[in-house]
């Protein structure tokens, strides 16, 4: 790292050109394009190596691993000499994953700040937000929900100042599937989870009527006509009478929501979800340990922190199973063993990852992938291990299984309890979640200043400018806490959310 500390008069110090994570790595990563022929941690580079990726800084033998944050990410297919360029020309998926280095979870001080502006809930729960959720029970509702929403915006939030906006929930799911069994549990688990999200100050859901999903399973008898509405389609006379009647539905739960107001709350009432997307070589060295210190400080101060993506811990498993209690523990080898039953059961690999753009970006393996993956889940000890979408009941550093792809993981984080989302992108992934509020880390300066409308906070300035993982990582607490306050992210100014909710598949479609 750069060293701050030099007078006003003395030249800066140089920027340093690569970097060498852990006395136990064998590769060094380059913090700016080096051409073949320079000197950078002591060894002469044999090749051009681009941003992010990886050379040798000793002699790799063929079949022997290849070690990056003192951990094995890889093997390498051919005898590597000192400086030459590892990526996936001469290093694989390795057959044995490392188990060293594991350490129990670490408590940290709670931080100075411990509280933020946030709508109160019934049942404790604490909301970041006051939309109004416009649920489909079925995709043949999607397209009438979206109408729903328009309508909504137009003719009523003029008039409800103090709502933050109408909200579609819509998927392609509800029919042409099995009335029960694991797949149908799944979707209604999801879409209860959104039916009770505490960043919904109400919700209308609306079905078609003749599907496998219907309404009666949402029906709450604890809510009254001001905070909850169901219909039928079929039962109105029709879309253009569906939009309609949904207004008048909407009426009286708009009056409630707006009625409700922000108060100071406890840090105790966020539940962050945690993801990474579009990772790149720098994503495991500044932003994912940055959010990691900025979850340690979530859950020191008695909130949650939701590290998720099972495909994409696949090999640094044993890193979260050594800060786990032993029921927690058995439960992550079990989702790890089901993904890889799965995906060899429909022909495929959990080293499908890296993607082109991870590879671009100087990623080889999923293994190297998945140990920067973990660093979101900082130090703190895994208090329990959930099913997707299941409520989370544990405060702390918790894991729920999840799919890889980022729409389908978040969505089950939110379903689950998420009322803000922190992530983090190498290469510039462009999202949004809905109800939940999405702040995008950049990993690296490049890309912050490529894609300003999109990235919220340059983790890039960690290499760049020197700035250490603890102060990046407040920096990212308290911009999840004014956000959490109502501070709006650049994936809100845009309008992302109303098309990224993608409940997990799972099963046959009839």
């Amino acid at each position: 790292m750069t060293d701050a500390s030099h007078s006003p008069d003395s030249p800066a110090p140089e920027r340093p050109t690569a970097i060498h994570l852990n006395a136990a790595d064998n590769v060094a990563v380059a913090l700016q394009p080096l051409a073949a022929g320079t000197k950078a941690q002591g060894v002469t580079l044999a090749a051009d190596i681009p941003l992010g990726h990886k050379f040798a800084v000793a002699a790799i033998a063929a079949g022997q691993p290849v070690v990056k944050y003192g951990q094995i990410m890889a093997a390498a297919t051919a005898a590597i000499a000192p400086g030459e360029h590892v990526h996936s020309h001469n290093a694989a998926m390795s057959d044995s994953h490392s188990d060293r280095a594991a350490q129990t979870g670490q408590h940290r001080e709670p931080p100075l700040r411990r509280s933020f502006m946030g709508y109160a809930r019934d049942g404790g729960r604490v909301g970041t937000r006051n939309f109004i959720g416009i649920m489909a029970s079925v995709n043949c509702s999607s397209t009438v929900c979206h109408a729903i929403a328009r309508a909504a915006e137009r003719e009523l939030l003029p008039r409800f100042p103090g709502i933050d906006g109408f909200a579609p929930i819509v998927h392609d799911q509800g029919c042409g599937m099995a009335g029960s069994g694991e797949g149908f549990d799944t979707l209604v688990r999801v879409l209860k989870g959104y039916r009770d999200h505490p960043n919904f100050g109400g919700v209308l859901i609306v079905g078609l009527g003749c599907e496998v999903n219907q309404l009666t399973l949402y029906k709450r008898d604890d809510w009254t006509r001001e905070r909850f509405g169901v219909f039928n389609i079929q039962e109105v006379g029709g879309s253009g009478s569906a939009v309609r009647r949904a207004l008048e539905l909407l009426e009286p739960i708009c009056e409630a929501a707006n009625r409700d107001r922000r108060s100071e709350q406890p840090v105790s009432g966020l539940v962050l979800g945690m993801q990474c997307g579009g990772s790149d070589g720098f994503s495991g060295i500044t932003a994912n340990p940055a959010l990691g210190v900025a979850s340690d400080l979530l859950v020191a101060a008695g909130g949650t922190s939701i590290l998720s993506e099972t495909p994409e811990i696949f090999g640094a498993e044993h890193l979260l199973i050594a800060r786990s209690d032993p029921a927690t523990a058995a439960k992550i080898r079990g989702m790890i063993d089901w993904w890889c039953d799965y995906a060899e059961r429909n022909g495929a690999s959990l080293d499908n990852n890296p993607s082109p753009g991870n590879k671009r970006g100087g990623l080889t393996t999923i293994l190297e992938k998945s140990l920067g993956a973990v660093a979101k889940a900082g130090q703190a000890p895994v208090a329990g291990a959930f099913a997707y979408a299941e409520r989370i009941t544990t405060p702390g550093l918790v894991y729920m299984d999840s799919p890889g792809y980022d729409p389908v993981s978040a969505t089950g984080q939110v379903a689950a309890g998420a009322n803000l989302i922190a992530f983090t992108t190498g290469r510039g992934s462009c999202f949004g979640a809905k109800p939940a509020p999405s702040i995008k880390l950049a990993s690296n300066g490049e890309l912050f200043r490529r894609m300003p409308e999109d990235m919220d906070i340059n983790c890039g300035v960690v290499v760049d400018d020197g700035v250490s993982l603890e102060e990046m990582g407040q920096r990212i607490y308290d911009l999840l806490l004014d956000t959490a306050s109502g501070r709006k992210s650049r994936s809100e100014e845009f309008g992302y959310g109303d098309h990224e909710f993608v409940p997990w598949k799972i099963g046959a479609t009839l």
